[in-house]
């Protein structure tokens, strides 16, 4: 077990750093000069001031050389200062990577709820009436996009029942009650088309598991329905459901782009847009490393609680 994980870890730090050298070639191939956009039209004019701000930000160095620089940077966990501020870019990602997690972690707990209750439900009750509804609703919800559902609950809850907040972000230090109220919209309009997902993924492990002989051979002993469905049915089932979780968990993080800005919530996604709207290049590349970091580790994680619960897999 000690090697398969060690491996994992080992897979995870390579990628991290093949992330890491692809951001680096990209962004230096990206049109649109840094320098100028620091300077202005008309400092940005002046030889002088031009060649003054390369040096200072190391782009008069060769290429080679600010790779390893940068590498080396990034080992450190340092990704620099903002071009227009001079504030650490670790600074702005600290501050906003609570928040999107925050968010994708809330998302992910409703909608894994909603998600194997519902999935349980439809293959018990498989071809009945009950079934129906549940894949009904589980294509719908994952049929419509986000921003659509998030804009009719901002209508509906918000603006017409004034249940929660419609946007905004209130921090939990300040008042508790407001921050999870503000909270709540944006992970539930997240959690819907998880919970279709995952209740598809459940149904589906679910009743291939119930057609197992040993599922029979349970029956036959005397066991309840229940135990058999809960203790050894689910248990051998919710191994691929737990994958598809670590999964959108994983996507999570850097997709809650069109939430966090329907809802006003200030996360690293939308510094990440905003950074690239404006060719804020040290910030965009740490917003990529960490959130592309996240997406590594979620995943090789998955992986190492898929080998301890099923051997098999290692």
């Amino acid at each position: 077990m000690l090697r398969f994980v060690t491996k994992n870890i080992g897979v995870a730090v390579v990628q991290i750093f093949v992330v890491a050298t692809i951001v680096f070639l990209l962004l230096r191939f990206m049109p649109g000069d840094p320098v100028l956009l620091v300077l202005g039209t008309e400092r940005g004019a002046d030889p002088v001031a031009v060649a003054e701000m390369r040096a200072t930000l190391g782009l008069d160095q060769p290429l080679i050389t600010q790779y390893f620089g940068w590498i080396t940077d990034i080992a450190r966990m340092d990704f620099g200062q903002s071009l227009f501020n001079n504030i650490d870019v670790t600074a702005y990602i600290a501050e906003r990577l609570p928040k999107t997690l925050e968010l994708a972690i809330a998302a992910i707990i409703i909608g894994s709820v909603i998600g194997i209750f519902l999935g349980i439900v439809a293959a018990v009750r498989r071809g009945s009436f009950v079934d129906f509804i549940v894949s009904t609703i589980a294509a719908a919800g994952m049929a419509f996009p986000v921003y659509v559902t998030g804009t009719a609950f901002i209508l509906l809850i918000s603006l017409q029942l004034n249940l929660l907040p419609a946007s905004g972000y209130t921090d939990f230090s300040e008042d508790p009650v407001a921050h999870f109220k503000r909270l709540l919209l944006p992970a539930i309009t997240i959690a819907l088309p998880l919970a279709a997902s995952i209740a598809r993924m459940t149904r589906s492990s679910m009743l291939e598991v119930l057609g197992k002989d040993f599922v029979q051979t349970l029956r036959a002993k005397g066991l309840s329905e229940k135990l058999v469905v809960y203790k050894h049915v689910l248990r051998n089932a919710i191994i691929s459901v737990i994958t598809v979780i670590g999964l959108e968990l994983a996507n999570l993080i850097g997709g809650t782009v069109l939430i966090e800005f329907l809802f006003n919530w200030p996360g690293l996604s939308t510094l990440l847009v905003d950074s690239i709207n404006n060719r804020n290049y040290p910030i965009i590349q740490g917003s990529i490393i960490v959130i592309a970091a996240f997406y590594i580790l979620i995943n090789r994680t998955v992986e190492v609680i898929y080998g301890l619960m099923d051997p098999r897999t290692r």
